[in-house]
């Protein structure tokens, strides 16, 4: 049936008129022609459905926005673009078929579906806002919004081509270049949205310049010393990135499983970037880690103590961002924190880097007598760094989850890395593959190593000192003189 006989009857009520124009929305949306049986379309439903779909759309932004958005202008001009086109379409459709009952068609059941469509939206951000959805939907979150925009638009020029009964090839053409056409302009009205956050130039207070001094040495000097004759492990972490939460979150939680659990409580440091820690805290600077090395390098005993070192950032190849503004800083690359580590006299470590592409620093980092275990492979990305996590992927799997409950380091990473990839591939994200590589002589000591971290009754027996049996020596005797272990170190079994 041509355009040109399309009969539209308006009903008595303002109320009915409204309903049928829904009824008529939810039939296009389908890609039913029976919309063009129900629309009612009238300048007054017009009038209104642009208001709701506008607030609707309002209402999407703002529970979409983050904290400190303002209203944006620029916004709300980018939204009305496309009811100004599809009533354009009207105009043309009216003016060509001599129907001027054609008029608000188009537009009454674009606004209509984008109302439907917006309101579906923000209901599904404030559930999500909330934290009621399931983890693995928030990946799909931003496909599902970009679909429901383009459903509306496509189910609008399906419709019509079925009424106008055009070529299935002039359909597909159509179609296909829409789709393209929406799809671009979407994107590129991305950084532009009804609410938009209010950019902050990062500042350096002047108190904040003479406290980080302060604050590094106040650090450095709560390092005790080591118990000699028996095994300590120390604590170093470092949190490089300083606009996301996250890896400051990550990191003063591994220091509290650590100090709390394992018993580095004075023996631990922390060194981390965020914008709002320039007075609480020192920041990670390349010139902070070394100096924190050469500390606990000096504290510790380098044939009995252990040194656990997280890092938890952004990362490249070969290297881990140290970004906190306004301060410019140098990234911390592999083989500058290989000859820190050296020259620091720290000889036992084991170093986890939780970072994209972390496996890139495996081969500096790897030595007889270092175990290094990283979030993702050399050439992967890993995963959880979000402005509303507590700890990444693998942070949570391997410090919150699995070193909990484990009693080595071998079984943390496995149990760690079967959980990431569950998580991962419930995202649809492409694996991370996280890595774990024990030196030579750190696969003899670390059972031993190990025993004293992982004992639980750490704490009651804090005052005593226990000779390792006999087999324990026996075992560390093997490669005594490669591993530079005293014949005398006593390492505690029930410790």
């Amino acid at each position: 049936m041509p355009l040109s006989s399309l009969k539209t009857i308006s009903l008595q009520r303002f109320s009915l008129n409204f309903a049928a124009n829904i009824i008529a929305a939810l039939w296009m949306l389908v890609g039913s022609t029976r919309a063009f049986s129900w629309v009612k379309p009238t300048f007054i439903q017009f009038a209104t459905f642009a208001l709701l779909a506008l607030g609707s759309n309002v209402l999407f932004a703002w529970l979409a926005a983050v904290d400190g958005s303002v209203f944006n202008e620029q916004g709300l001009v980018s939204y009305l673009i496309w009811p100004a086109i599809i009533s354009l379409g009207g105009i043309i459709l009216a003016r060509r078929s001599n129907n001027q009952m054609l008029l608000f068609v188009p537009v009454v059941l674009w606004l209509a579906a984008d109302m439907i469509s917006a309101l579906l939206q923000s209901l599904v951000q404030f559930l999500g806002s909330h934290g009621w959805l399931p983890d693995w939907s928030y990946a799909f979150l931003p496909i599902l919004f970009l679909v429901l925009f383009l459903w509306q638009t496509i189910a609008l020029l399906w419709i019509f081509a079925r009424r106008l009964r055009t070529p299935w090839w002039e359909r597909i053409i159509i179609l296909v270049g829409a789709v393209a056409l929406l799809t671009i302009w979407q994107r590129n009205v991305a950084d532009q949205p009804i609410f938009k956050p209010v950019p902050v130039q990062p500042v350096l207070a002047e108190a904040a310049l003479y406290k980080q001094p302060q604050l590094l040495e106040q650090a450095l000097a709560a390092v005790d010393p080591s118990t000699a004759g028996k095994t300590d492990w120390y604590f170093m972490g470092v949190a490089g990135f300083a606009e996301q939460n996250v890896f400051r979150s990550e990191i003063h939680k591994v220091r509290e499983l650590f100090d709390v659990r394992f018993g580095t409580s004075g023996r631990s440091l922390s060194l981390i970037n965020n914008t709002y820690g320039w007075l609480d805290e020192p920041i990670a600077t390349k010139t902070s880690v070394l100096k924190g090395l050469k500390r606990i390098g000096q504290q510790m005993n380098a044939d009995e103590d252990v040194l656990f070192m997280a890092l938890s950032s952004h990362g490249d190849q070969d290297f881990i961002h140290l970004s906190n503004p306004p301060l410019e800083m140098d990234n911390l690359d592999a083989t500058w924190l290989r000859e820190a580590l050296d020259a620091s006299g720290i000889r036992w470590r084991v170093i986890v880097v939780s970072a994209c592409y972390s496996g890139s620093f495996i081969d500096e980092l790897t030595s007889p007598t270092t175990v290094v275990i990283t979030a993702s492979a050399a050439n992967k990305m890993s995963f959880g760094c979000s402005n509303t996590a507590e700890m990444t992927y693998f942070g949570q799997a391997f410090f919150a989850e699995s070193l909990r409950q484990s009693n080595s380091f071998s079984a943390a990473f496995k149990d760690a890395s079967l959980r990431v990839q569950e998580r991962e591939s419930l995202m649809g994200f492409e694996p991370s593959e996280p890595q774990m590589v024990v030196g030579s002589l750190m696969k003899t000591a670390l059972p031993a190593f190990e025993q004293v971290l992982f004992d639980k009754m750490r704490s009651q027996v804090a005052s005593q000192t226990y000779s390792a049996d006999d087999s324990a020596i026996d075992i560390l005797a093997e490669d005594a003189t490669n591993t530079h272990i005293p014949m005398t170190t006593t390492i505690p079994t029930d410790y």
